[in-house]
């Protein structure tokens, strides 16, 4: 079984596409536990609303409603209450394609050295094709989305970091790294992330070289300190 842990806040209309997409896999033995990490919108009212879809085709489904105290703590509380062989955390804001649980459990089956698969993926229109995994790159840099599907044996003891802002992912896969566990990439786009307005969210990399004084630059590159400083990566 996978279980599926979805933390939202004030995502209701993304939610409600994120779990239509859920209930269209291909695959379906899977349990759902969508985490409420505050939210003052209407994310609790869609995530009731969606519940007996899921029902109707015998799939576990939970909500937990929890303080708000970020997306890394809510995929915690999740995770202490997931029974599945398989973890996948889901961002709210991602669709799914039909056949992704289905191609990412196939994929890590038929790989024993892998403790998580990971896949390319469409953030808005814009293609993020990833590359083979390798413990070198992962050092360098964070390329490997948080929705990826997980070994749960192999999920680190410490979980999520729940002091950090930014950049949990690569943090949760360098801790991941340090106890021996590898990935494996699937190059197939399997999801697409809805962004917050347009393409003009994103920045390309140039960006984060030669205009080091924006600040969302400035923020990411001070994230990217933390965690290095942390893994001892300087």
């Amino acid at each position: 079984m996978i279980s599926i842990i979805i933390p939202v806040y004030n995502q209701a209309k993304k939610l409600k596409k994120c779990l239509k997409s859920i209930l269209s896999q291909t695959y379906k033995d899977i349990e759902v536990i969508v985490v409420n990490d505050g939210s003052t919108d209407k994310s609790q009212e869609i995530a009731e609303e969606m519940k007996p879809k899921f029902e109707e085709l015998d799939i576990s489904y939970r909500i937990l409603k929890h303080k708000n105290e970020g997306a890394p703590a809510a995929r915690n509380g999740g995770f202490q209450v997931a029974k599945g062989k398989y973890t996948l955390f889901c961002d709210a804001d991602a669709v799914l394609k039909e056949d992704c649980l289905e191609t990412m459990l196939d994929n890590l089956e038929r790989r024993p050295e892998a403790s998580y698969v990971y896949s390319a993926f469409y953030w808005g229109k814009k293609l993020f094709k990833l590359c083979p995994f390798s413990a070198k790159k992962l050092k360098e840099m964070p390329y490997i989305h948080t929705i990826s599907l997980i070994k749960t044996e192999h999920f680190p003891i410490t979980g999520w970091d729940e002091g950090l802002k930014r950049l949990q992912d690569w943090d949760l896969w360098l801790s991941m790294l340090k106890e021996g566990h590898i990935g494996y990439w699937i190059d197939r786009p399997l999801f697409r992330i809805c962004p917050n307005g347009t393409i003009s969210d994103w920045l390309p990399s140039f960006a984060y070289k030669l205009l080091p004084f924006l600040p969302k630059v400035r923020k990411y590159n001070q994230a990217v300190a933390t965690i290095k400083e942390k893994h001892h990566l300087n």
